[in-house]
């Protein structure tokens, strides 16, 4: 196939997992990028021998088919309609929006405009989350019943050097790695009925400890400590536990409970990893990978996105970042008000992945 024209809008740390990605790609090229930052624009650009632009050029270029958005999470929506007004797939960094009404408004404006649209996390395409989510379709636990969720870090700013965003709204443990857990969760036991949750944070302000800016002092503005329950449409219930505050923990990333066996499966942060299942009466054993993307990086939901036939859904689809979205948001409203929240959305689980490389 021809492959699909990518600009990059935001080229700052995560960028060059993208296009370590995409050069072994051939159904994916990326052709220019944009910054805030015209003088990092230009550096990324050289690097790869391609054009640096400004970002309105970038969204409305006709050498461009796709806009994939690497911004902040304050402007992913701003970006992501503008480039769907000039008539561009899209996909984004997670999350998809800071609130539901700009999610609303971009899923709307893609689906109106009928232009792709896609976003992060694409982790849960590998064999890590795909050989668990086979395990659990081909009755290896039984009936699910439960699931758990843990992640847990002494807060971003230790390694990133411009942490800021990660300690303001749209921000936070929840909205930072809780797409990856909550998009796991679907992918396994399908979408959420309803959320109850607490959340907390223990400082007002965090110290920078790495790069140009260490020892710089960040304001804290969201609650960096939340802990959930997740009730899926099929009665399962998952506990999440996302912190920034925490030092370490024991815990598995993330455990599914069935009344035939236990299964451990690996870190929703990446696409590889070992599935471990314990079947009643038995013992743990690890499973073969038996499906999903095999020796890839953050950029193969691009390529899922861009691969999947006219009537065939691709996998990270925005009406599932927009699911996950609203059960993040209704966990943290449910933290506010002490009461369960149902959730308003829905979506299909997305489909699962055979056993392949890129």
């Amino acid at each position: 196939m021809t492959p699909s024209r990518v600009g990059i809008i935001g080229v700052g740390t995560i960028s060059a997992q993208y296009f370590a990605a995409f050069a072994g790609m051939d159904t994916v090229r990326v052709v220019a990028v944009a910054d805030i930052d015209a003088a990092r624009a230009a550096t990324v650009a050289a690097e790869h021998g391609i054009r640096a632009l400004t970002v309105d050029e970038l969204v409305r270029d006709p050498e461009v088919d796709l806009v994939l958005n690497l911004t902040i999470p304050a402007a992913h929506a701003a970006i992501a309609l503008d480039a769907i007004a000039a008539g561009k797939s899209v996909y984004g960094e997670k999350p998809l929006a800071t609130n539901l009404d700009d999610a609303a408004r971009v899923v709307g404006a893609a689906r109106a405009a009928g232009v792709r649209l896609g976003c992060a996390p694409d982790t849960v395409l590998g064999t890590g989350l795909q050989a668990a989510r086979r395990a659990i379709d081909d009755g290896l636990i039984g009936s699910p019943i439960a699931a758990t969720a843990t992640m847990v870090t002494p807060g971003h700013e230790r390694w990133h050097p411009n942490p800021d965003f990660y300690y303001q709204p749209g921000g936070g443990p929840l909205l930072d790695m809780g797409p990856y857990y909550v998009s796991a969760l679907v992918t396994l036991l399908g979408p959420v009925a309803s959320v109850v949750g607490l959340a907390s944070h223990t400082r007002s302000a965090r110290t920078i400890g790495s790069g140009p800016r260490a020892g710089t002092v960040v304001p804290v503005d969201i609650d960096t400590h939340v802990s959930g329950v997740l009730r899926h449409e099929s009665g399962a219930l998952s506990t999440l536990v996302m912190s920034f505050d925490a030092v370490a923990t024991h815990a598995s990333n993330i455990e599914i409970h069935g009344d035939a066996a236990s299964l451990v499966v690996p870190d929703p942060n990446q696409f590889e990893g070992d599935v471990r299942l314990h079947v009643l009466g038995g013992s743990w054993e690890t499973l073969d990978p038996s499906a999903g993307y095999r020796g890839v990086a953050r950029g193969i939901g691009v390529a899922d996105l861009v691969a999947a036939p006219p009537g065939v859904p691709f996998r990270a689809n925005g009406d599932l970042a927009y699911h996950v979205l609203d059960v993040m948001l209704s966990l943290l409203v449910a933290s506010k008000s002490g009461s369960a929240v149902a959730i308003c959305s829905t979506c299909d689980r997305p489909l699962p992945v055979p056993l392949q490389h890129a």
